[in-house]
């Protein structure tokens, strides 16, 4: 069993105050080098009941570490509901989508649940999971429904929940080549993360940039 004090102190001493300035400017407050972190995950290996200790500290580097060592199968829909909901930051919220709903059985019972919430981060949730589905298992979605929901509501939403319906409108328009002009069309109207800054040999997140680049690449 390993032994949780000690754990927190070793994560304590990884983290640098250059890192959490950085992090800082981004929501995050974690300091830990992250290649540091899954160096520490390695070695203790999964643990499912030692992650879910890690996660009851509410320390988000704690919480990172639990997210890398827990078992995501083992969770209950309400459990990964609650744990989204304490998330509080960036990092967090998406390492718990990414990584752990993602990954277990409970996906699409949560997307569902989260796509129309009031709370948009948790909605932001919902939606990251659904630009998910459109790439790996479209088939039920209503895409053409996602659309009108993502041209009626995106220019006006919460930053993280804009973000995860730009994700969506760019990945109906890579994936599905019979809404590409329509996904490209609301992209130019809406004009959202038209202006994102993106550092050289990125692609920007501007969905119509963003199509037109993945559908090249795919050739």
């Amino acid at each position: 069993m390993h032994d949780l004090s000690a754990v927190m102190g070793e994560l304590d001493d990884l983290a640098d105050p250059k890192i959490l300035a950085v992090n800082q400017r981004h929501g995050d407050d974690h300091g830990v080098n992250l290649t540091k972190l899954r160096a520490v995950a390695k070695r203790l290996k999964a643990d499912h009941g030692f992650a879910k200790q890690l996660w009851a500290t509410g320390d988000s580097a704690a919480r990172l570490l639990a997210l890398l060592t827990c078992r995501p199968k083992e969770f209950t829909a309400d459990e990964l509901d609650q744990m989204l909901r304490e998330a509080r930051t960036p990092k967090v919220h998406d390492w718990l989508v990414g990584y752990v709903v993602m990954k277990g059985p409970h996906a699409e019972e949560l997307r569902l649940r989260w796509l129309d919430d009031a709370d948009p981060v948790v909605a932001s949730a919902g939606w990251a999971l659904t630009a998910d589905r459109v790439k790996k298992r479209p088939d039920g979605l209503d895409l053409a429904g996602l659309l009108d929901t993502i041209e009626a509501e995106m220019k006006d939403a919460h930053e993280r929940l804009q973000w995860q319906m730009n994700t969506t409108l760019a990945q109906i328009g890579i994936e599905h080549p019979a809404l590409r002009e329509r996904a490209v069309a609301i992209g130019e109207r809406l004009g959202v993360l038209k202006d994102y800054p993106t550092p050289p040999n990125c692609t920007s997140p501007f969905a119509p940039i963003w199509i037109g680049e993945m559908v090249r690449r795919k050739g």
